[in-house]
């Protein structure tokens, strides 16, 4: 059982460090293409279908759907955000925005009962926990600037991502740190 449970706990770890990478790399890209209006959508509807596909590999890694509802739950969330961006690109940029803002408060709120979920067994939860509720502020905070006078573009969503990326980096090196000290105990 306490394998299973390292095995686990190193497949997490691996999990949140590719999250952060991703995170970063999109963030970048992000910064990079903002002036191209058709790279820049393509770039926004990658985000939520890239989480819609991670929620699924570690639920699925994880238990399965049934054990990880919440990851379940985000995984609908995600793809629906991914269909609706999809469709909010062809409207404005107020829309998209007004999308990643519902999406950030619905996941923020999955991801925050994930981590409750996982806290006892994995430890390093924490970041995650942060994370899901800062997501709600940020989702609430985007569809406040998405009923605003400036246009919106993907330079309003890129600091959401930015921040995913270093509560999901926090995370990966505390269950490093722990592991470390784990195994030398």
């Amino acid at each position: 059982m306490i394998s299973q449970q390292s095995s686990q706990s190193n497949w997490l770890r691996s999990y949140y460090y590719v999250r952060a990478a991703f995170s970063i790399i999109w963030v970048a890209a992000a910064i990079l293409y903002a002036g191209n209006p058709i790279l820049a959508s393509g770039l926004l509807v990658v985000y939520p279908a890239w989480d819609a596909v991670a929620n699924l590999v570690d639920a699925r890694t994880n238990g399965g759907f049934k054990a990880n509802s919440s990851q379940t739950l985000n995984i609908f969330v995600s793809t629906v955000t991914t269909l609706t961006v999809i469709l909010a690109v062809t409207k404005s940029t107020y829309a998209i925005l007004a999308v990643f803002g519902v999406w950030a408060i619905l996941s923020g709120a999955l991801q925050l009962m994930t981590g409750v979920r996982r806290w006892r067994g994995y430890g390093a939860q924490w970041a995650m926990i942060l994370s899901g509720g800062q997501s709600c502020l940020a989702g609430g905070f985007m569809i406040t600037q998405s009923l605003g006078t400036t246009p919106p573009s993907i330079l309003d969503v890129a600091p959401y991502a930015a921040f995913g990326a270093f509560y999901f980096l926090i995370s990966a090196i505390w269950l490093t740190v722990s592991a470390r000290r784990n195994a030398e105990a």
